[in-house]
């Protein structure tokens, strides 16, 4: 298999060659009000059986109930069960993730191997990983780090403690890996890391900060570059648009611009301190954007949330605060996309535009991977690394390092070149979607333009820890 570098990469150890394999991924979820782990998620499964046809994947993760998605892949249906754990102060509860991690360690510390089966084998979680041939991790795509907070990285890194615990290979699939700003996280991140059988990372930079956290002894051999699965999920029409304001496309030759606005950083309480560093008000920045993008009288503006949600980072929040307060000034020519949408149907949308600017990375990747110039607007380094691992490092505007004015001139010239730069992108997304689907050595199916993502509603399992 060719990686995204252009380097062989050799098959790995412990990943599994049969056909029939059970594979678990941590980390993902269909769930989430983000829709950017819900691509992820539809990606990785994707993968999994892109290399597995046969295989049986389940996912790990918090959740009050178990449940069973129901998905569809090269036209056959594949059931897809959340097997649930508890991220709770209720250390008693059964499946309570500090609680298992608990009795797998008290458990390898009783001789009797029999003894020390009926302990883990009695919990649904312990079994199904025992069970697993393979387990991997993707951290929500960049929650493994701290830069959300110490509480989102131990979300993430207790699952990855519990399987380790266990002796299951761990493979971490791509994602961005820190930064790590303090000592205790660098200490979990590390931990994790030298245990992990693989690390795929989707950009260059975190092959590098792994290398520098684990030290010259650690085996190169077990990093190693992948694009982000999120450019692997199809787009779905969705029933009806839900768009207000306009109908798509009823104005001929007009210029539709999507612009997605984060109600992570439009007066939230996560950035109420300015917490990511932004040299640039954000809520000033998105309302002179639209102004600026409304001047021109060929554009028209579709506000598009990829976060959903009823909290105060939701995007649809920050989507309408924007609409109410410039729709009347620009009617007929600003709309928002107020529907019910997954994670399918929001990257439709996104590839009805001409022309993208996103503060969300992953609208940013569902814009780009059909094709359609994105400009990203950054607020960590993740949107620099994914980007320039797909040659459009260029379209990116870090607000932490660069002022209005300059942000202005990268949107204004990409704006003048966007035939160029769908051309550009066009030539080169078939390989980088090939490569991104190929991460694991071995047999492989031919690409098809196939739906894996999760279907209407999932059905509750019997498991209801």
């Amino acid at each position: 298999m060719v990686s995204g570098h252009g380097h062989m990469i050799e098959p790995s150890p412990k990943i599994p060659a049969e056909e029939c394999v059970s594979i678990c991924l941590l980390g993902a979820s269909f769930e989430t009000s983000n829709m950017g782990v819900s691509a992820l998620t539809a990606g990785a499964v994707k993968c999994f059986l892109h290399r597995w046809p046969a295989a049986k994947v389940f996912l790990l993760d918090y959740s009050k109930t178990g449940l069973t998605y129901h998905l569809e892949f090269q036209g056959r249906k594949i059931c897809l069960p959340l097997v649930n754990m508890r991220f709770s102060k209720k250390f008693y509860l059964r499946n309570n993730i500090a609680f298992l991690i608990c009795l797998t360690l008290v458990s390898r510390c009783i001789p009797l191997r029999k003894i020390q089966q009926k302990l883990t084998l009695a919990k649904e979680c312990l079994r199904r990983i025992q069970e697993a041939d393979l387990v991997t991790s993707l951290a929500g795509g960049d929650s493994f780090s701290d830069i959300y907070g110490l509480a989102r990285l131990l979300y993430v890194a207790l699952p990855q403690l519990l399987v380790l615990s266990m002796r299951k290979p761990l493979v971490q699939l791509p994602q961005t890996i820190g930064p790590f700003k303090r000592t205790f996280s660098r200490w979990i991140a590390k931990f994790i890391l030298s245990r992990s059988e693989v690390i795929y990372s989707r950009d260059s930079k975190g092959l590098r900060d792994v290398r520098t956290l684990l030290g010259p002894n650690f085996d190169d051999n077990k990093l190693k570059f992948s694009y982000d699965l999120g450019f692997l999920l199809d787009p779905a029409p969705p029933r009806d648009s839900g768009v207000i304001g306009f109908a798509p496309g009823e104005k001929e030759g007009s210029c539709l611009v999507g612009l997605n606005v984060s109600g992570l950083l439009l007066g939230s309480q996560t950035n109420h301190n300015n917490n990511f560093g932004l040299n640039a008000d954000y809520d000033n920045l998105v309302e002179r954007l639209l102004d600026f993008l409304l001047e021109k009288e060929e554009v028209a503006v579709l506000l598009i949330p990829h976060v959903f949600g009823g909290d105060g980072e939701s995007d649809i929040t920050a989507c309408h605060r924007l609409y109410e307060k410039r729709r009347r000034k620009y009617a007929g020519r600003l709309g928002v996309a107020a529907g019910t949408y997954n994670h399918s149907e929001i990257k439709y949308l996104i590839g009805r535009c001409n022309f993208f600017i996103g503060s969300r990375m992953h609208a940013c990747i569902a814009a780009i991977s059909q094709g359609v110039p994105a400009i990203s607007i950054a607020y960590s380094d993740k949107f620099v690394g994914v980007m320039k691992s797909v040659g459009v490092e260029g379209l990116v505007a870090d607000p932490r390092t660069m002022r209005p004015a300059e942000i202005f001139r990268i949107i204004e010239r990409a704006y003048h070149q966007r035939d160029f730069l769908r051309e550009q992108i066009d030539s080169k997304m078939p390989q980088i979607k090939q490569a991104a689907l190929n991460i694991f050595p071995g047999k492989h199916v031919p690409l098809q333009n196939t739906e894996t993502s999760s279907a209407r509603t999932a059905e509750p399992s019997s498991n209801t820890q």
